[in-house]
């Protein structure tokens, strides 16, 4: 199973999702990514704050590296997660076909939060980050539990 997660800079939320669905699942059956909808920071580690609060729960996402969402990831990933509306609207507006679209899901739908949004922290304090950690953490214990039982 491939598992791509999705905000607008691949730098705060999605960076952190990568890290933390990683750190839940056996990578020898699940493999896992993240991109963003904006090419503002391609190359770049992720925000200093995203690495702080990961590596406050053990997980250290210092080496990954900003990258933006291309076309060919539909033909790669099983499952695209985004934070939020407006990156679901720019990942619809690009797939091919329902194949396509159909991967695309909002992250927090995968624990009954249908129209909820993780919110961007990137204006925010440490204390944001956290909250945000801590949603995005929440969701993937659901999702790593249904990849582990497939």
């Amino acid at each position: 199973m491939n598992v791509l997660m999705v905000c607008l800079g691949n730098i705060c939320r999605s960076p952190l999702a990568e890290g933390i669905l990683k750190s839940k699942v056996d990578s020898t059956h699940t493999f896992v990514d993240s991109a963003g909808t904006a090419g503002y920071h391609v190359g770049n580690p992720p925000d200093s704050r995203s690495i702080k609060v990961a590596q406050d729960y053990g997980i250290d996402i210092s080496q990954q590296s900003c990258r933006k969402f291309t076309i060919s990831d539909f033909d790669f990933f099983d499952v695209i997660y985004v934070m939020d509306k407006s990156n679901f609207s720019d990942i619809i507006r690009l797939a091919r076909n329902k194949s396509d679209a159909e991967k695309v899901k909002l992250l927090l739908s995968e624990i009954n939060l249908k129209n909820e949004e993780v919110p961007d922290p990137y204006h925010d304090t440490h204390d944001g980050f956290k909250k945000v950690y801590i949603m995005i953490d929440n969701a993937c214990t659901v999702i790593a539990a249904r990849l582990e039982n497939k």
